[in-house]
């Protein structure tokens, strides 16, 4: 095993890849929830079963069929994708169905039915056709090496910005999902609001131990990791992971439940409604010239949007992980980038064909790195993990946000290193990659900061006469990225 997946080779161990795969599925656990959460508008009983109740429709039922139907997709796809990574690539990555894009699929699928007049599950099959034509498109570019060719294309300015990007942006997830940030009407964000939440509890009857609790242990184990990562303490991550979680239960003074009963359904469900999509002749039909769609313009720049934030997402977590496990060449590129990009356009196949949307490497990942994980042998591990929320479900939502958020900060905290490299005297280089950095947390993105970054690039290029023949890629994505702004929201 150790000569299979070069553990000593790479100054891993057995005990740290086995810490660094149950750090990566800690981190990312949330996914088995809130990715058919995303999809089905929270599925029976969310806001888009009750805004179409309001509108006079009954589509509950159906929306709950498609929530079971995802849960077990999506972790059949996390499955696959990340024995992928193990077997095909040897790199302690996780795949699973990318934030953002599922919530595109639900606006652009499973919404745009319901308001749409079209049955919901039909507009469903549908998406699940798009993100299958997608797929294949990812997988022949990573065939062919134009994938690989894409990303060692990119601008060095970019390349050294990217991983810094994705850690503000992976920061900004752990203290929104922790609640340190909140949404402020007028400044856009603020910290959490523990004065506000006192006064609430004594005016209104609230439990203001919801609004501070998690915030507080999400900072208490962020200073967890710092101090335990000062004494050279292995593991210190999913140490930190555990004592929040039990700290975060005796502030709550409440227990972990367990609800199974619905199991049988579930699969009942994927069985009849998730796995035969991508079979139903009338989806393809649906997807290029029905309704749900809108014609095959809008198929044309459904599957483009797709295939570009997928490929700069990923293309995104491999330099930044990659960076963060010194796992790079010579050349400043992510060790077996190619195989990892095919893995990736295979686990979107798959996953189109179980019946989720689009697979892609999950940012998380850089937490299990963190924590030691160097090899493939962390992703079998964080694969025999999901595979266990098949059956124990209940088991991946024990973990709480709040204990997780620490780690995707911590991770924040080491990525932005790589922007110490960036050129600032350079301005031709500085605002292409500031622009990369900061819009990645802004807009909820990183492939919108890749894109907003090669945009501004390209453009400075040209007007100060650094543009040079290597740089057609860049233009090229520069180019379909303004596309997908201009014709595509998201």
């Amino acid at each position: 095993m150790d000569k299979f997946f070069k553990i000593s080779e790479r100054g891993s161990s057995i005990k740290m890849e086995i810490i660094g795969g149950l750090t990566t599925f800690f981190a990312m656990a949330y996914i088995v929830f809130v990715n058919p959460n995303q999809v089905a508008g929270e599925g029976a009983t969310g806001w888009l079963a009750g805004a179409a109740a309001e509108a006079g429709m009954d589509v509950s039922l159906k929306l709950g069929q498609i929530w079971n139907s995802v849960f077990v997709a999506s972790i059949l796809a996390a499955i696959v994708g990340t024995l992928l990574m193990a077997f095909l690539a040897d790199m302690p990555f996780a795949q699973a169905c990318g934030m953002g894009l599922n919530a595109f699929f639900c606006t652009s699928f499973v919404a745009a039915s319901v308001f749409g007049g079209v049955d919901v599950i039909e507009g469903y099959h549908a998406g699940m056709v798009i993100i299958f034509v997608s797929g294949l498109v990812f997988l022949v570019l990573s065939i062919t090496g134009a994938r690989e060719y894409i990303a060692k294309a990119m601008p060095d300015c970019l390349k050294k910005a990217i991983p810094a990007g994705i850690g503000l942006f992976i920061a900004m997830i752990g203290l929104k999902n922790a609640g340190l940030i909140q949404d402020n009407p007028y400044t856009f964000v603020q910290v959490v609001d523990i004065h506000g939440a006192l006064q609430n509890a004594k005016t209104e009857g609230t439990d203001w131990r919801l609004v501070i609790v998690p915030a507080l242990v999400a900072f208490v184990g962020l200073l967890i990791i710092a101090v335990l990562e000062h004494y050279k303490v292995k593991g210190s991550v999913i140490i930190s992971i555990f004592v929040s979680t039990i700290l975060y239960y005796v502030c709550m003074t409440t227990v972990p439940s367990f609800d199974i009963s619905a199991i049988g359904q579930t699969f009942k469900d994927f069985g009849e409604v998730g796995i035969v999509g991508l079979f139903d002749g009338k989806a393809w039909s649906d997807a290029f010239v029905g309704a749900p769609v809108g014609g095959i313009f809008n198929a044309i720049m459904l599957i483009i949007t797709f295939c570009l934030v997928d490929m700069f997402d990923t293309i995104g977590t491999l330099y930044g992980t990659a960076s963060q496990a010194n796992m790079l060449d010579d050349n400043g590129d992510p060790i077996n980038v190619n195989k990892s990009m095919l893995c990736d356009s295979i686990a979107t196949v798959a996953g189109a064909a179980l019946g989720t949307s689009t697979c892609t490497t999950f940012v998380e990942s850089s937490s299990g790195v963190a924590a030691g994980a160097r090899t493939g042998f962390a992703s079998i591990i964080t694969a025999i993990c999901f595979a266990l929320c098949l059956f124990l479900s209940p088991l991946a939502s024990i973990i709480p946000s709040a204990a997780t958020a620490p780690a995707l900060i911590y991770v924040g905290v080491l990525m932005m290193k790589s922007f110490a490299k960036v050129d600032m005297n350079d301005i031709t280089s500085a605002v292409p990659a500031f622009l990369a950095l900061i819009m990645m947390p802004l807009t909820y993105s990183i492939a919108n900061g890749i894109g907003i970054g090669a945009i501004a690039y390209v453009i400075i290029s040209l007007f100060t006469g650094k543009y040079q023949k290597k740089d057609v890629v860049i233009t090229i994505i520069a180019a379909l990225f303004v596309l997908k702004f201009i014709f595509v929201t998201m």
